[in-house]
């Protein structure tokens, strides 16, 4: 037996390079093409190359192609075929004149090939459908009403596919993909799980019948269907659960519990995102209802195939997002002690004093620096004095408020900025400060014996006379813990 022709496409395209790359695109995939330059060669070329599919291209100000679209389907030979509009960043203006004169679809240029290849698959999938059913049942009601079921699906995939190719995060292309496929094939249930083959849990980021749930954790144990999806990567179709082998242990679990299962027919639908993220679509039928079959089965995983490509975008963005904000804050970190570096310290400090003139409130700083801490590196090593410094900055992160930071200024001194609080309240903090820090053992597990050390503080405030800028506040504070050191350590001077 010959294998079938492959499906034609007329590309009318005014720019050879578009045309020549769309063409490259659609043969890679097993598609006939020819090109012509543009919407007025459209007439001449359909008659020595009849195709199952136009690719239309128009511009801005160019009315020629939607009136060769709109002649086109006045003559009976072409009125099923597909048209597709392709249009470089088409507003809702123009997208409504090219539906209005006859266009199957209109796609944004520059293209994506996935997005492309799908919708032309969908088009020529309905019209070989459409076309079927007149040459095999010509004019029979039921069949007829099938076929444009199957096309109102196809528009329903475009539009969905339409939706989900915006800049959307996952959890809003999920929500938006349980949405549309539950209302289409009149799903009560329909929910995204993710989870990998092997996995024993998973999570469910969006739900049709809880459209308030996220991260919801699921045991596996109780669906199988999820499992075979996950190891096969194939859907599963579970007609009835009441009967179908798939179910049997779960089944003894339901009798054996007194359960009614709610579900009556399932289907699982497996999709990848990359290596470390995978899940299903999940989507069920109650008893009573139609049972789910292969034409659902079709619908939704066309939807899904489509949705990936969105879902990988989008899953890249926001790994690019995450990794930006951890390197952005490892570039405000100190390594050892976890607190704000010094450069940090100065951006954040400059912040808040410009604030502070803005609305007229004070902004104190506390510099602490450990007594006598080079005893500490000299006697016990670098070992200890570095555990020491990473308790300090544990404990000095626990005091604080929200409002508030911490930073290593440098070595064992440390800088706490306390906004809204004047001299009195920071003399009073930084007192507690200092008899916390007296009463904490230091490098526990590294130590022998008790470790406990004490810490001079330094307050300034701004304003304050000959207080004016960040450097000038900072030299408040660092000469005021000079004189607390002096005055016998262990103590605060503002």
């Amino acid at each position: 037996m010959s294998a079938p022709p492959s499906p034609r496409i007329l590309v009318a395209d005014r720019d050879p390079a578009t045309a020549r790359t769309v063409a490259w695109i659609l043969r890679e995939h097993g598609y006939e093409v020819h090109g012509v330059p543009g919407a007025r060669a459209l007439a001449g070329a359909l008659e020595g190359f009849p195709p199952d599919l136009v690719l239309l291209d128009t511009a801005a100000g160019d009315d020629d192609p939607l009136r060769a679209l709109a002649a086109l389907r006045g003559d009976a030979r072409w009125r099923d075929l597909p048209v597709v509009v392709t249009a470089a960043d088409p507003d809702d203006a123009v997208v409504e004149r090219a539906l209005a004169s006859g266009a199957s679809d209109v796609v944004r240029k520059p293209f994506r090939a996935g997005e492309l290849l799908a919708r032309i698959g969908v088009h020529l999938r309905t019209r070989n459908t459409l076309a079927r059913t007149r040459r095999e049942l010509s004019g029979l009601a039921a069949e007829l009403e099938r076929a444009r079921e199957e096309a109102q699906a196809g528009r329903t995939l475009l539009e969905i596919m339409r939706e989900v190719s915006a800049d959307l995060s996952s959890e809003e292309i999920y929500h938006l993909l349980v949405r549309r496929v539950a209302r289409a094939l009149a799903l009560f249930r329909c929910s995204v799980v993710l989870a990998r083959p092997g996995d024993e849990r998973a999570v469910v980021p969006a739900a049709y019948d809880d459209p308030g749930l996220r991260n919801h954790p699921l045991e596996l144990a109780k669906y199988p269907e999820i499992r075979v999806a996950l190891e096969s990567g194939r859907p599963v179709l579970v007609p009835d659960v009441l009967v179908h082998p798939l179910f049997a242990e779960v089944r003894e679990g339901w009798r054996r519990d007194g359960i009614e299962p709610p579900v009556r027919s399932v289907i699982a639908l497996p999709f990848f995102v990359d290596r470390q993220q995978a899940g299903v679509f999940l989507l069920r039928r109650s008893a009573g209802e139609p049972p789910l079959d292969e034409q659902d089965v079709a619908f939704a995983d066309a939807v899904v195939k489509a949705a990936v490509a969105s879902i990988q975008r989008a899953h890249l963005l926001e790994l690019a997002r995450a990794d930006n904000a951890r390197l952005a804050a490892l570039a405000q970190t100190d390594p050892l002690t976890g607190v704000l570096n010094r450069r940090a310290l100065m951006e954040r400090l400059g912040g808040e004093l410009d604030r502070a003139r803005r609305y007229g409130h004070a902004v104190a700083v506390l510099m602490l620096d450990l007594d006598f801490f080079k005893q500490v590196n000299d006697t016990l090593g670098h070992l200890v004095g570095d555990a020491v410094l990473r308790d300090l900055g544990e404990l000095l992160r626990g005091a604080v408020r929200t409002a508030d930071f911490v930073a290593r200024y440098g070595g064992e001194e440390f800088v706490l900025v306390l906004p809204e609080t004047n001299a009195e309240g920071a003399v009073a903090f930084a007192d507690r400060l200092r008899e916390r820090v007296a009463s904490q053992p230091f490098a526990a597990g590294l130590v022998t014996r008790t470790l406990t050390l004490s810490a001079s503080i330094g307050v300034a405030v701004f304003p304050a006379p000959r207080i004016g800028t960040v450097e000038e506040l900072l030299a408040a504070a660092d000469t005021a813990l000079y004189r607390a050191k002096a005055e016998g350590r262990n103590r605060v001077h503002h």
